[in-house]
């Protein structure tokens, strides 16, 4: 994906307003050991970018005067309440070091799961997105996880999603191993089961302050004791 930037070359919070009232929203270009660049661009072409999944977890085309530049789009600041885009950063690549970026994760297979064809369970989506580590060439736009062998009581966790050779994620490296998806009864279901568990009387459970039964012999000694006295 591409988008067009210019050079910024007023800077501050007042400069930076002015650019806001002219359509334009200021940023900055870095890393890749280079000098950090004052950009700005068009608002209405980064908004719409913007509500395109794929920009938030693509290599991107930085085209400014000719001079392309590869870079990820790092963050974005919106005003509180209006749709504005306030600012925005993006971080030059290097093809031959590794990246972390998140991305998001496209749910398959889960309507036709055990958990909900034999259990009557819904998926749970535990993750949306998920932390990777790769080179540029092999960042993908999304993580597909296919779920046909999710289980009731069996949820499935970040290292059983198959990914691409090249793809790692970062919380496995991490010695993390977080749940991505689950299987689980609705709420009408656990409350049925409930429902037919064995009930238990109250008579069967004892007292905290419940004293023992007097046995017979007690009963007895009690009455000698008495015609002692």
């Amino acid at each position: 994906m591409e988008i067009n930037v210019t050079e910024r070359n007023v800077q501050g919070t007042g400069a930076s307003r002015r650019l806001r009232i002219k359509g334009r929203v200021p940023g900055i270009l870095y890393g890749a050991g280079k000098d950090a660049l004052a950009i700005e661009l068009d608002h209405n072409e980064l908004y719409h970018k913007l509500r395109q999944e794929s920009f938030h977890a693509s290599i991107l085309t930085i085209k400014m005067d000719g001079n392309d530049q590869q870079a990820l789009l790092r963050d974005v600041q919106m005003h509180p309440f209006r749709q504005i885009v306030l600012h925005v950063d993006f971080q030059r690549v290097d093809a031959n070091q590794k990246i972390h970026m998140k991305v998001p994760l496209h749910f398959i297979n889960g309507d036709i799961s055990p958990g909900v064809k034999q259990s009557g369970a819904i998926i749970s989506h535990i993750l949306n997105e998920v932390e990777i580590v790769c080179l540029p060439k092999d960042l993908p736009e999304f993580i597909e996880v296919d779920l046909k062998d999710l289980a009731l009581g069996h949820p499935l966790h970040l290292s059983g999603v198959v990914v691409v050779a090249g793809i790692e994620f970062a919380a496995v490296i991490k010695g993390d191993n977080p749940p991505v998806a689950a299987a689980v009864l609705p709420r009408a279901a656990r409350a049925e089961e409930d429902a037919d568990a064995p009930a238990v009387s109250v008579a069967d459970v004892p007292a905290a302050n419940q004293k023992a039964p007097a046995t017979e012999d007690a009963g007895k000694d009690g009455g000698k004791d008495s015609n002692k006295k």
